[in-house]
């Protein structure tokens, strides 16, 4: 049998449990049948962040942004794109600091656009600045863990 990846789903912030050679095939939501791996950027809240942040045993990377500033609305479309690119391999979502402001400070973020990349359980790597999509994922990809 497939070993499981828990994956905690980024609209209603319910853990699933996937077995990893289905990551591939979009797998949804047990409970609100969302998707858990599209190729989409996820819009998160803080609680999401958390629980995703902590138990998501398919790498996350968030996007520290805020509505005001002219960097990060120039890293979105590049972000998007990376998003498309990474397929199953990693999950990316973002949060609105200005919407949620004692997130900037739970992680630390001093300056954004930001971008943290977690890997069960733990940051494993800190991005800041608009860069290409290409950049931005060899970046991440360099860093992650090899399996």
């Amino acid at each position: 049998m497939a070993e499981a990846k828990k994956l905690i789903c980024l609209e209603c912030g319910q853990a699933n449990r996937v077995p990893a050679d289905k990551l591939s095939e979009k797998p949804k939501c047990g409970i609100c049948g969302a998707g858990l791996i599209t190729g989409k950027v996820a819009v998160i809240d803080a609680q999401t962040l958390g629980k995703a942040a902590k138990g998501d045993d398919v790498p996350l990377l968030v996007d520290f942004w805020a509505p005001w500033c002219g960097p990060c609305r120039q890293m979105a479309p590049q972000f998007e794109q990376a998003a498309r690119q990474f397929g199953a391999d990693v999950r990316l979502a973002k949060i609105d600091t200005q919407a949620h402001p004692k997130v900037a400070q739970t992680y630390r973020v001093q300056g954004i656009p930001a971008f943290v990349l977690f890997v069960k359980g733990r940051e494993i790597a800190r991005f800041a600045g608009v860069r290409p999509a290409a950049q931005l994922l060899a970046e991440v990809r360099a860093k992650l863990p090899r399996t």
